[in-house]
């Protein structure tokens, strides 16, 4: 059994930060890519961000100068710096990962955390 588990999400200013965690236990054989999504009321997942097994990153454009993807291979967590936010940041934020468990990589998804900017 694998679980991903968020935290770190909450109500904020338009230009403020928050940092979101995404924590993977489990049986847990190796992990391959890491990533952030998020969903808006009536708008599909979009990916946010994603980090390789070597840390090299890539986000959206939307995002990008502004929040900053990272793990910790040893802690197998990845976070989220997000950095002047906006209102249109406002959404729930997902943890996904690949990850080898037995001799299958498999998808996995965190459960959710609300991130809303207003003020």
């Amino acid at each position: 059994q694998v679980q991903l588990v968020e935290s770190g999400g909450g109500l904020v200013q338009p230009g403020g930060s928050l940092r979101l965690s995404c924590a993977a236990s489990g049986s847990i054989r190796s992990i391959y890519t890491m990533s952030w999504y998020r969903q808006a009321p009536g708008k599909q997942r979009e990916l946010v961000a994603h980090v390789s097994t070597t840390g090299i990153t890539n986000s959206s454009d939307s995002v990008k100068g502004r929040f900053t993807i990272s793990r910790d291979n040893a802690k197998n967590t990845v976070y989220l710096q997000m950095n002047s936010l906006k209102p249109e940041d406002t959404a729930v934020y997902y943890c996904h990962a690949y990850i080898l468990v037995d001799l299958t990589p498999r998808n996995f998804w965190g459960q959710g955390t609300q991130v809303t900017v207003s003020s």
